[in-house]
């Protein structure tokens, strides 16, 4: 379930902060949310897949804490990020 070079490529020139970006929380987000999508769709399909729901269960715990650490910071900017990818109707 890994992101292709060029997927994470188009995600890092999306959300990127600044020219050299490639690791900020935002990126970071992007990138993980991006995974989460298709490890949920993995699922759907793999009811059993137990070592895989760990993964997205951690996965999920990381992002949550990314996006308290945002949230903390920046308000309006973690609001335009969560609208932006679609999370937390």
């Amino acid at each position: 379930m890994a992101l292709t070079q060029q997927r994470k490529q188009e995600l890092i020139s999306e959300y990127q902060v600044h020219e050299t970006d490639t690791g900020s929380a935002d990126v970071q987000i992007a990138m993980l949310s991006d995974r989460i999508q298709r490890l949920s769709n993995h699922l759907r399909t793999n009811k059993k897949d137990y070592s895989s729901r760990r993964g997205l269960l951690k996965m999920i715990g990381q992002r949550k804490r990314l996006l308290a650490y945002i949230q903390k910071h920046d308000r309006e900017h973690y609001q335009a990020l969560i609208r932006r990818l679609g999370i937390r109707g």
